[in-house]
């Protein structure tokens, strides 16, 4: 998103590490979201219950996400129903940006490459932020401007790894924010408490994470949305793009998405 990727350092309570990610990206959430089609198209009214309904179950599942949340919408100088609207983009709309590719090399030391780019607008504004909780493992994470952690790439303290990709799923009644479940993640101290947590709440707009752990051999897989979760264990030199090759849900394929996974199969077989 940049060539030189700017450096953040947040510590503190839930909504002060979201006020320190907000009064970062403020500027550049002013300058280039709030005139942007597609945050016009989130924050529409015809959303305010789906909103809510997501909101009500964030602030009782998560607290300290919800917390965050209203930290970050303070940081912004923007109101919290909006900023929640925005985190809340994958599950409203189907149509959000292509996004990522994810390469994944298993091994005795599993690897993951991934490209970013799910908001190109920011370019040059996106940034890495080194976040210490105080009551919660630490992590390193690629925010976005006016976005949660969870949903780019991140490392935690823990040794979990997260490379995420869209997946634009049709239909979904999403209870959920899928960006909410990228950020709990990130409170896991294993691979399998990771799995235990998408596999308990993919009533939500669709995600493809890889994840691995520090120690672990396993390289995993992991589709989910729209109220389903598929789990596969990489064995060989895989390719994820933007849709779903495992879950039997109706999604949109769009011919990008299609491309890099067909040139990611190719590749796979030279």
């Amino acid at each position: 998103m940049s060539t030189e990727l700017r450096q953040l350092a947040v510590t503190g309570t839930p909504y002060e590490i979201g006020y320190q990610l907000g009064l970062a990206g403020r500027d550049a959430a002013h300058e280039l979201l709030l005139g942007a089609s597609y945050w016009s198209a989130v924050i529409h009214p015809r959303h305010r219950s789906t909103v809510a309904r997501l909101g009500q179950a964030t602030q009782a599942r998560f607290p300290a996400i919800w917390a965050e949340l209203q930290g970050l919408a303070d940081g912004l100088d923007l109101p919290f129903q909006d900023v929640l609207a925005w985190n809340c983009r994958g599950d409203l709309l189907d149509n959000t940006a292509d996004g990522c590719t994810t390469v994944q090399l298993p091994g005795p030391t599993p690897c993951i490459a991934h490209n970013e780019d799910g908001l190109p607008g920011f370019r040059g504004h996106a940034f890495l932020a080194h976040i210490a909780p105080i009551s919660a493992p630490g992590f390193t994470a690629f925010c976005y401007p006016g976005s949660v952690p969870g949903h780019t790439f991140a490392a935690t303290q823990t040794g979990l790894a997260q490379a995420v990709n869209n997946m634009r799923l049709i239909g979904i009644a999403p209870q959920i924010p899928r960006m909410v479940l990228g950020r709990a993640l990130l409170t896991c101290r294993s691979l399998d408490d990771a799995v235990a947590l998408l596999m308990d709440g993919p009533h939500c707009g669709g995600f493809h994470m890889t994840l691995a752990q520090s120690g672990d051999p396993r390289l995993l897989s992991v589709e989910f949305g729209a109220g389903a979760c598929a789990i596969r264990r990489i064995d060989r030199a895989m390719l994820h793009a933007n849709h779903a090759l495992h879950l039997n849900v109706p999604q949109i394929v769009t011919q990008s998405s299609r491309d890099r996974q067909a040139r990611g199969q190719a590749l796979r077989a030279m």
